[in-house]
């Protein structure tokens, strides 16, 4: 080798190749023979690549280097068994930064590794591709719009909107299996949310192909819909496991903030077995309910505050399904509709440890997909709700004109409240 040879693209050439241009780049990613190609150096204006099956991209070790895409133009596509690590990837927001070929016959193991992004990051199954297991680790998304995607799960009178991340087995087959294990997954900024949901992760539906998460934990979480307010039919959500989802584990360290009309912060369609609250859940848009459940929920803990401002934005709702054991450290509205906890099915054992506060009267409030009127109750059980066992520390106070913190239209085998039941409505 002469001394004008670069060491740079000689590195293990047949396997390995570390590139600093563009054009490096695109030669690297096209040869077969290599199978892990390394970012040294910051590129600009790169045009969509595709990485072959069992290609690595990553950058190098200690320096996470930044790729910028060319305009209107996606990111990286993975095929099958693919890696992307320690890189900076930036496109429009509304592009994919990362996303999938969906005509691959299988994902295999796809690896998402310290990553920052400017772009959506999507994967999806459906067509040839019937299996595959999907590993994130700490990937903070700071820019994205998922609005103009099309395809949106629908149920109860709403269709979702997708996520700045989305992980969506949508195969008709129920022996279509997705794994995944999805851990520091941040999105937004505080006054500055992705728009469209946050982290989104779904089943085909209640039947069909299933999505298996073995943990979901999320960072900061920042997200707005932007949902035209009067909207009835579209909803987002901050942290959403859809239909046709099973978690054992979710777990939400950082906060959670939505923005917008119609924006959960926390919803739950399918089949979660532990979720686990550490940091405040916040709603500011009307209707935007703090937690929500139309799934199952094994266990939830909460050890930080849910609080919502807009009008008929709820704290905590279950309408179908079950949570068997729910703990939460206080629930707090502020606005005319917006109920702080209401129970529509029988559910376990329940209880506040700080007290639930509301600071409305009566209110527009979306439910199922339609708007209704709802005084803001600080605890209502519905006809057809029950509970084995509530407990309120703190008590239950209303501060709307003509509102009971009260309301039961439902069995409660066990109410235990302290700090009494109050009414003090604002003059």
């Amino acid at each position: 080798m002469s001394d004008s040879t670069p060491i740079a693209n000689t590195t293990s050439a047949d396997k390995e190749r570390v590139v600093d241009t563009v054009q490096d780049l695109l030669d690297a990613i096209s040869d077969p023979s290599i199978k892990t190609v390394i970012i040294e150096t910051n590129l600009s204006d790169v045009p969509s690549i595709r990485l072959s099956p069992g290609t690595a991209l990553r950058g190098s070790i200690g320096a996470r280097a930044e790729v910028r895409f060319a305009k209107d133009a996606d990111g990286v596509c993975l095929s099958s068994n693919n890696a992307v690590a320690n890189l900076d990837l930036r496109t429009s927001d509304e592009r994919c930064a990362i996303w999938n070929d969906e005509s691959a016959s299988s994902l295999g193991v796809l690896e998402l590794r310290n990553l920052k992004t400017r772009g959506r990051v999507r994967i999806l199954a459906r067509g040839n591709i019937r299996h595959g297991h999907v590993i994130v680790e700490d990937l903070d998304i700071v820019s994205a719009d998922a609005r103009a995607e099309k395809d949106r799960p629908h149920k109860y009178g709403v269709d979702v909107l997708q996520g700045a991340f989305t992980l969506w087995n949508m195969h008709s087959d129920n022996d279509v299996v997705i794994t995944a294990d999805l851990l520091g997954l941040s999105v937004g900024r505080l006054g500055a949310p992705v728009l469209g949901s946050g982290i989104f992760v779904s089943g085909a539906g209640d039947v069909g192909g299933r999505l298996e998460v073995q943990h979901l934990w999320t960072g900061s979480v920042y997200s707005d819909g932007r949902i035209e307010l009067g909207t009835a039919g579209l909803i987002s959500g901050g942290v959403f496991v859809v239909y046709g989802a099973r978690v054992d584990w979710v777990e939400t360290s950082g906060p959670v903030t939505t923005y917008g009309p119609n924006d959960m912060a926390l919803d739950n369609w399918g089949v979660v077995e532990r979720w686990i609250i550490k940091d405040k859940i916040t709603t500011l848009g009307p209707s935007g309910v703090g937690f929500v459940n139309f799934g199952y929920i094994g266990k939830l803990c909460s050890d930080a505050p849910i609080e919502t401002f807009g009008q008929g934005a709820r704290g905590f709702n279950v309408y179908t399904g079950t949570v068997r054991f729910a703990d939460f450290d206080r629930i707090v509205t502020h606005a005319d509709g917006a109920v702080g906890v209401q129970i529509s099915q029988p559910v376990g054992t329940m209880i506040v440890r700080r007290g639930i506060e509301t600071h409305g009267s009566i209110g527009d409030s979306l439910v199922k997909g339609v708007v209704m009127k709802l005084p803001a109750t600080a605890l209502s059980i519905k006809p057809g709700g029950s509970a084995e066992s509530i407990r309120i520390q703190g008590g239950l106070r209303t501060h709307g004109q003509g509102v009971l913190p009260l309301e039961q239209s439902g069995m409660i085998a066990s109410l235990h409240i302290e700090g009494g039941c109050t009414s003090d409505p604002i003059t």
